[in-house]
């Protein structure tokens, strides 16, 4: 059955809002980005990234059933073969077991009652409109951002122009009425026919294009999302002898009545009836279709990860695989997500930092860890408002001890549901203070949660103690910060290994330019064959970190004899300056320490522009601190302006944010005609004259 027989394909809504290109020039880091999608520059490349790339697949409604999590009856080898290479995070939980707002926490690094997004329907930037996404905090590091499939769960979110470089991709999207089709459909089509197919094609292409910037890709599949709708070829992956029923079909025992989700969106479907109990020979069919889609989603990743591995772009990339919460298939006789229950909030997580060695953890991790432990892997700031915790440890060590407890929400109408889990047990609390339902699970003794034991006396301790840790907050559950703290071990921009991005690296950047063969490795600093001053800005941009937790005394002073340089440094800059953040970053570092500068001399310079019309700026250095003054003359040597600076400290005053300023007028304020003039800077006992004119 092909796919296009049963419903139409339109273009998706999101993708309806035109991205202009004022959108993308204002987003993008042009220098780098610009190379392969305007033809602009294309020698050059202004990655202010860290080392590693990213790549970063989230899949819809996945839960932890592949064969890398012990489910020997799933065919997932793409995805257990990317658990090889990585860590796997047993026990990893979203924030909100909700697509939205989950995605929202991840991208934010934020909690759902900070961005106040507990429905599919609600934007964070109406109430945060200043929020830093993950993307976008790459983006301001020189990373070319940009998402392929669905990344964001509504048109907001995944068309956020501060996020990416690029407009967001989509497939055509497939609209349905679930009343007039089936659940779960084996058709017969290839893969490429449905939407993840097209996804897993055009991430490909991407990666291609890519290649050879600094990048964080995005990268979203649908299923294994309701419809279950995949080729018939993976559905023969499975039999319904392959799959258990779940251990209970009902809510647990003495659980509120608000624990249930209600709309599990399932009975929406033709197939499935509106109401009653789903026998369990649909059940293990439904198993089944899961299963199958999540196999075509599989072979997906599979498609992308062999075209990073193809590219040679595997030893230099962090991979992130998530699935953005859990998934129901039948258990407390619910299905899809929406609930606080252990299956709906756990998800898989794996991480392949290029080096580490692969491994398992079983220590207490949050998707809102993400945003923080991509940063820390690219050694590139970790934003201070962030609410999640770098995971960088766990994966360096994953025996460790970590965060005592992880923390979920959710929403029922009105009233708020929160859960803690902790290493054995799961806590939580309906309405303030558990007025409208507790339930405490515990792991060891029961896993299945069949009996909720909140209300027994012989718990009331344990109930009061997490209690308070839930109130507490994540705040409380975290590891040893102190102990934890990350150093980086180096940086990329300090080229010659001091531990301080200095002018001392600054020289060596430009002591390399246009040479053949580098005399130092890492002043090629974007790694584009070519060391220039692209190189030079990103050293800049980062001028001042360190490896120490202190920098050294004096670790930013500049000699005298570095002024001419700066300056050549700063012109050269501007006239490949695209407006990204790090050419804007990287000149305002290169102005600063031109101001810094004490000049050996007084010297009155140059005016520019000059000849000029109808303003002009006239830089002057100070070698001691003085009173200035500047006074403008006609060829016949008649004063026709004076300019009073007034007390000046030390210094070079040669930016135009410092330098004097001449508008062209008298001092009457008339335009001046055309011709020659001469301009004189007194400066204490100093008096020095130079030439300019005004061609109109």
């Amino acid at each position: 059955m092909k796919r296009n027989s049963i419903l139409p394909v339109q273009d998706h809504p999101s993708q309806k809002r035109p991205f202009t290109r004022r959108d993308f020039l204002s987003t993008s880091l042009k220098a780098g980005a610009a190379a392969f999608t305007t033809g602009l520059l294309p020698k050059l490349r202004a990655d202010g990234a860290g080392q590693y790339n990213v790549l970063f697949i989230v899949v819809d409604d996945l839960r932890p059933m592949l064969g890398c999590y012990g489910h020997s009856e799933m065919h997932t080898p793409n995805i257990d073969k990317l658990a090889e290479r990585g860590i796997l995070f047993n026990r990893s939980y979203c924030q909100i077991p909700l697509c939205h707002p989950s995605r929202t926490s991840m991208l934010t690094g934020l909690r759902p009652d900070t961005t106040r997004v507990f429905f599919n329907g609600n934007d964070f930037r109406e109430k945060l409109p200043d929020a830093v996404t993950l993307p976008q905090h790459f983006k301001a590091h020189g990373y070319h951002t940009q998402s392929v499939g669905k990344i964001g769960h509504n048109a907001a979110a995944q068309d956020d122009a501060n996020s990416w470089s690029v407009p967001s991709w989509l497939p055509p999207w497939i609209p349905f009425n679930p009343l007039h089709i089936p659940v779960w459909r084996a058709l017969d089509v290839e893969d490429n026919d449905l939407s993840d197919g097209r996804t897993a094609e055009k991430a490909v292409s991407v990666l291609a294009e890519i290649q050879h910037t600094n990048f964080l890709l995005a990268v979203g599949f649908e299923k294994p999302h309701l419809p279950f709708y995949v080729p018939q070829k993976y559905y023969d992956l499975y039999t319904q002898q392959d799959f258990s029923l779940p251990a209970t079909t009902t809510l647990p025992n003495d659980a509120p009545d608000i624990a249930n989700n209600k709309l599990d969106g399932l009975r929406e479907y033709l197939d499935i009836p509106d109401e009653g109990p789903i026998s369990d020979e649909e059940t293990l069919e439904l198993m089944r279709a899961y299963a199958a889609s999540t196999s075509y989603m599989d072979a997906q990743v599979g498609c992308v990860i062999q075209q990073l591995d193809t590219l040679g772009l595997s030893e230099k990339t962090v991979v992130v695989f998530v699935g953005d919460h859990g998934f129901h298939l039948g258990e407390h006789g619910t299905w899809r997500k929406h609930t606080l229950f252990e299956v709906a909030l756990r998800s898989p997580m794996i991480i392949c930092v290029p080096g580490q060695q692969s491994n398992e953890t079983d220590a207490l991790t949050e998707l809102v860890d993400i945003y923080p432990t991509l940063c820390e892997a690219c050694q590139i700031p970790v934003p201070s408002q962030l609410e999640g915790f770098s995971l960088m440890p766990v994966i360096e060590a994953p025996s460790r001890p970590w965060k005592t407890a992880a923390f979920s929400q959710l929403k029922r109408g009105t009233t708020n549901g929160k859960s803690i889990r902790t290493a054995q047990y799961r806590y939580t609390e309906w309405g303030n203070n558990g007025i409208k339902g507790k339930e405490l699970y515990d792991y060891l003794a029961e896993p299945d949660e069949t009996v909720n034991i909140a209300n027994l006396t012989e718990n009331a301790e344990l109930v009061t103690d997490l209690s308070k840790r839930l109130m507490a907050g994540w705040q409380d559950a975290l590891p040893d910060i102190q102990e934890l703290t990350p150093v980086p071990k180096t940086l990329p921009w300090d080229i010659n290994d001091d531990g301080i991005v200095n002018i001392q690296d600054l020289v060596l950047v430009a002591n390399d330019f246009g040479a053949e063969v580098p005399a130092h490795a890492k002043t090629d600093v974007n790694q584009d064959g070519s060391v220039n001053i692209i190189d030079l800005v990103l050293v800049a941009a980062h001028f001042g970190e360190s490896t120490h937790e202190a920098a050294p005394e004096n670790s930013t002073g500049i000699s005298s004899m570095h002024i001419n340089n700066i300056e050549k440094w700063i012109t050269e800059a501007r006239q490949l300056d695209n407006g990204s953040v790090i050419f804007r970053k990287g000149i305002s570092k290169l102005e600063e320490l031109m101001n810094v500068v004490v000049p050996e001399k007084t010297t009155l310079l140059a005016n520019y522009p000059n000849p000029f019309n109808p303003e002009t700026w006239i830089p002057y250095d100070l070698a001691s601190d003085a009173n200035v003054q500047i006074d403008i003359y006609d060829l016949k040597g008649n004063l026709i302006r004076q300019l009073t600076i007034g007390y000046q400290t030390a210094g070079t005053y040669r930016t135009r944010s410092r330098t004097a300023y001449w508008d062209g007028r008298n001092a009457v304020g008339e335009p001046v005609a055309s011709g020659v003039y001469f301009y004189t800077l007194q400066a204490g006992q100093m008096k020095a004259t130079r030439r300019m004119v005004i061609i109109k």
